[in-house]
């Protein structure tokens, strides 16, 4: 466990994803309250105590030790404790090991958390000995950085120097999102920000729930006999967004989940001529569906998704070892995950995605070699390596005992692999994201071949678009130009997770939209 103290609740999730980017393995506790820090270190003698102090000039002296000395800045202090348990850093005997002070103008709220994390990662980049390749940047679409200032018409030289400058990023990585930022520039040409919409529909079952899943998924066999009834209600809020937005042009259409070919091969078709039906398809660039499981996947199935025109789908096998599927709770065969691909390429599906997931448990160096070496074989259109990150609901987070002994490693010569298996296939990276509780620093990185990239999955990261979401768990996104300023606003509009609460409440669902369309279309 790390404990940090703050002189005040200021920048709490800056310096918490920080530190855990350096200490992915430890605990990492961040608080003003000092009589809560104080009594996590009771129970648990920290790795090391930090004290984060906010000084103003008029308020607070740069340190304890000083009492004349008084500026605006920000002073961080790390503390080893004592080897007896059951002392907190109040109790005294701590001894200081390192001291960082920045000096802050704290109207300026956007540099002074930048000047912060600086300060942060260098004191801890020298403590530790280690560099991370993404710097300072914790949050999860560094793509956005240089795609704003390519819109602003900014050199690429300006901007490489700017992000090695403001988040001390390495240089692949800087290259990285300045490559994929000019590709997503490129692509979204076609896309009308203004008039344009795309639309999310969520089937939330799946043949099993996965160890590492959060999504809002339920087992099929649970609410196999309610599926219609999920359908009817569905159907209700396709209606209400397929009238509301009668004036707008429909771009790409994304149905999810969960895993969307649960459906019997009539539910499917029934949604998808129930969405053909109700929509104005004539400004339609891009029409996916996740299939996702392999062990869902028919001949029947796919001639359906075949017959309305899909244009895109996804056959996931997140990792093409056996023993590494059983135990995340998989229930299907590489030799399904196979048949399923060949089948799909046999009916004429031009442009399939592949996802995986590096970093799941147990699996080493070599396991996701070996699952490279079978996607070489199978040469998908599209590629999507994630690292393995594990919420506070999945399996993995809330059963560890599961799981003991089964270490989840993964590190850059396993990413760097992995992108050099895309690149032999004639993939080049077109989006990029990253997400809390990562199993290390990294990141997630979609590849495709030239004019198979998926241009939902950029409009979703880069918030460019409005994108009105259907369906247990759905999240709406209304993307609006600021008023002042410049830049984009976006609001959002949620759907209930859960499934009984959704099909008993769908006319609220259907309110809550209609509020955000009202603001939308004003």
């Amino acid at each position: 466990m790390i404990t940090i103290c703050l002189s005040e609740a200021n920048f709490e999730y800056d310096i918490h994803s920080l530190v855990k980017a350096f200490y992915a393995a430890e605990e990492v506790k961040v608080s003003a309250d000092r009589e809560k820090i104080c009594g996590l270190e009771r129970d648990c003698v920290p790795l090391f105590h930090m004290e984060v102090c906010y000084l103003c000039e008029s308020e607070r002296e740069i340190s304890h030790k000083n009492k004349e000395e008084k500026r605006n800045g920000i002073e961080l202090i790390m503390y080893h404790p004592p080897e007896e348990s059951g002392q907190a850093y109040e109790d005294g005997g701590y001894l200081e090991e390192v001291r960082r002070a920045v000096a802050v103008d704290f109207s300026d709220r956007v540099e002074t958390k930048n000047q912060l994390k600086r300060c942060l990662y260098q004191m801890l980049s020298d403590y530790t000995g280690c560099k991370l390749p993404w710097g300072t940047l914790t949050g999860i679409r560094p793509v956005k950085i240089p795609m704003s200032m390519l819109e602003q018409g900014k050199r690429e030289t300006e901007i490489k120097t700017y992000m090695s400058d403001t988040y001390f990023m390495s240089q692949p990585k800087i290259d990285l999102s300045v490559e994929i930022a000019k590709r997503e520039l490129e692509l979204l040409k076609q896309i009308d920000y203004k008039q344009g919409y795309s639309l999310y529909v969520g089937i939330p079952f799946c043949p099993s729930i996965c160890s590492y899943c959060s999504f809002s998924s339920s087992p099929l066999g649970i609410w196999e006999e309610r599926v219609d009834e999920y359908l009817d209600a569905l159907e209700r809020e396709i209606d209400f967004t397929a009238h509301a937005l009668r004036n707008r042009k429909l771009n790409t259409i994304y149905i999810g989940g969960g895993t969307p070919t649960t459906l019997s091969s009539i539910q499917l078709e029934r949604l998808l001529g129930k969405l053909q039906q109700s929509f104005d398809f004539s400004n339609l660039l891009e029409y996916t569906v996740e299939a996702g499981r392999p062990d869902s996947i028919t001949r029947d199935k796919l001639e359906v998704l075949r017959g309305y025109g899909i244009t895109r789908i996804s056959i996931n096998p997140q990792t093409m070892n056996q023993s590494t599927l059983d135990l995340i709770g998989r229930r299907h065969t590489v030799e399904q995950t196979i048949e399923s691909y060949q089948l799909a390429r046999k009916m004429g599906f031009d442009n399939i995605n592949m996802d995986l997931i590096v970093g799941l448990p147990g699996e080493k160096f070599c396991d996701v070699k070996n699952t490279m070496e079978q996607i070489k074989v199978l040469a998908p259109d599209n590629l999507t390596i994630h690292s393995l990150a594990i919420k506070r609901a999945a399996r993995l987070k809330m059963f560890p005992e599961d799981y003991q002994g089964m270490e989840m490693e993964n590190n850059w010569e396993t990413i760097d692999l992995t992108a050099r298996y895309a690149r032999e296939l004639g993939l080049m990276p077109y989006y990029l994201y990253r997400q809390k509780n990562m199993a290390g620093n990294f990141e997630n990185v979609g590849y495709a071949r030239p004019g198979k990239a998926g241009l939902y999955n950029i409009l979703i990261m880069e918030e460019k678009q409005s994108i009105l979401a259907l369906g247990a768990g759905a999240s709406s996104k209304y993307v609006f130009e600021a008023q002042e300023g410049g830049g984009i606003r976006v609001e959002r509009t949620e759907n209930v997770k859960d499934i009984t609460h959704y099909l008993e409440r769908i006319e609220e669902m259907i309110e809550r939209k209609r509020e955000g369309i009202r603001m939308y279309i004003q």
